[in-house]
């Protein structure tokens, strides 16, 4: 983007918030209290297949979403248009829809007293001039390296390059309205390698708020070939219990399930194995999450929820004990509570390593067992903690990886595995709003032969 279209972004986001406020005023006049958020994305998506390129698109998408409250009674509508005639029409739907639905007395708009109404700016716009030219050199570039990284990968599931900005804008008639504009660029490559006419798969990407804080088209492109060759000529494993190593980017999963657990609309339904546990143990003493919102250029950062509320650091787990569930204002006030500002998920957590020098120590101290690198399908019961998932990965002995393995599931209760952990690596996974090194379990059952 140019320095044009950056101070177009900004007179959209002027528009916006004026559209966003002739919607609460209409609301208001009409009896209703309301809330109501806005988007507006604009970006180019650019890939290509052998070197070829397959795909340019531009797009330039915007919603409106707007909430009434009737008293204890909630309607919502949303539109694409923005124009002020089809906005007094959607406000206009959702009061319509409010009157028939039923009183919910945990219904309304965020407490006032924590809004978001000074929030921080979070430096998450970060402009480029990409041409569609260089923006398809990057895909070629990528593909190319890939291809020619090793003999044994023989095609390609393609590049894709994205670069995406965007202005977010919520207001609501407690006198809250905030705004900021952002941006997100990525680039991944997807390929097939293949022994003894059985094909594998494999991928890697990057992404970034920031265009210059990408990898490398090289880089991608390569890492993406070593790990479509490494999955080569896999193997089963005989069934048994034994100590499974969680890759990083598959960490993020097993840590989420966590975020599930203690979130308020699980708890308040009674459908969690986590109910009831705030201030107990559940993790090992040396466990420890923070959330860190206001993490500056961070792809999860966030200075407010998307109902307006303001976010803060918190302790999510410490010394293994959990320190607070995670509350919407609906959740919150079906449980009691206040809203801790998790509508529309959570943000930054960062999860303490315990052991320095990365996948390398972790497998050592492993000995031998499974490395999962890649899970297939999902079993969870978030009631009962039950887990199984189909899986693959590579089979470790002495410290060391041996060869790929496939076709194989693991299982466990989640509260048995978060108290069987026995260590958080330091390869950190920045790419997700978890962050998480590799993740040793004691032990699971692994099905295999």
């Amino acid at each position: 983007m140019s320095i044009t279209d950056k101070q177009t972004l900004q007179q959209q986001e002027q528009e916006l918030r004026q559209a966003v406020e002739f919607a609460l005023n209409f609301a208001k006049k009409a009896g209703a209290e309301a809330e109501v958020g806005v988007t507006k994305v604009a970006g180019l998506s650019v890939s290509s297949r052998l070197e070829q390129v397959e795909n340019i698109e531009f797009n330039n998408d915007g919603s409106l979403g707007i909430s009434v409250y009737l008293g204890k009674r909630k309607g919502n509508a949303s539109t694409s248009d923005l124009q002020p005639q089809s906005i007094q029409k959607t406000i206009e739907a959702a009061l319509a829809i409010a009157k028939y639905t039923s009183e919910d007395d945990c219904t309304g708009l965020a407490d006032k007293e924590i809004l978001a109404f000074e929030a921080p700016d979070l430096d998450l716009y970060h402009q480029v001039d990409i041409s569609v030219d260089q923006a398809v050199e990057l895909v070629i570039e990528a593909e190319h390296y890939g291809l020619n990284a090793d003999e044994h990968i023989v095609n390609s599931d393609g590049a894709t390059f994205n670069s995406h900005s965007g202005v977010r804008v919520y207001g609501n008639t407690r006198g809250m309205l905030q705004s900021y504009l952002s941006s997100r660029y990525s680039l991944s490559c997807s390929l097939i390698s293949e022994y003894q006419d059985q094909p594998e798969r494999d991928y890697e990407y990057t992404i970034s708020r920031e265009f210059d804080k990408l990898q490398a088209p090289k880089w991608v492109g390569e890492q993406a070939a070593i790990k479509a060759v490494d999955r080569l000529n896999p193997q089963r494993i005989k069934t048994g219990e034994m100590p499974v190593i969680f890759y990083n980017d598959v960490a993020t999963g097993l840590v989420g399930h966590l975020a599930g657990a203690i979130s308020g609309g699980a708890l308040y339904r009674k459908s969690s194995f986590l109910l009831d546990k705030l201030g107990e143990q559940i993790l090992p003493e040396w466990f420890a999450i923070s959330e860190r919102p206001h993490l500056l250029r961070q792809l999860a950062s966030s200075a407010f929820d998307s109902e307006g509320v303001i976010t803060q650091n918190r302790e999510i787990i410490t010394d293994g004990v959990l320190q607070t569930y995670l509350m919407t204002s609906y959740s919150g006030r079906k449980m009691g509570l206040k809203s801790t500002g998790h509508a529309g998920g959570i943000h930054n957590w960062l999860v303490k390593p315990n052991r320095q020098g990365g996948l390398n120590t972790l497998l050592k101290e492993m000995g031998t067992g499974l490395l999962v690198t890649e899970m297939l399908g999902s079993a969870i019961n978030s009631v009962t903690g039950e887990y199984s998932r189909g899986a693959a990965g590579f089979w470790v002995e002495n410290g060391e990886i041996q060869y790929p393995v496939a076709e194989i599931s693991i299982a466990g209760q989640l509260q048995d595995m978060y108290k069987n952990l026995v260590a958080v690596g330091d390869d950190i996974e920045h790419r997700s709003n978890i962050q998480t090194g590799s993740i040793l379990l004691e032990k699971m059952m692994v099905s295999g032969e």
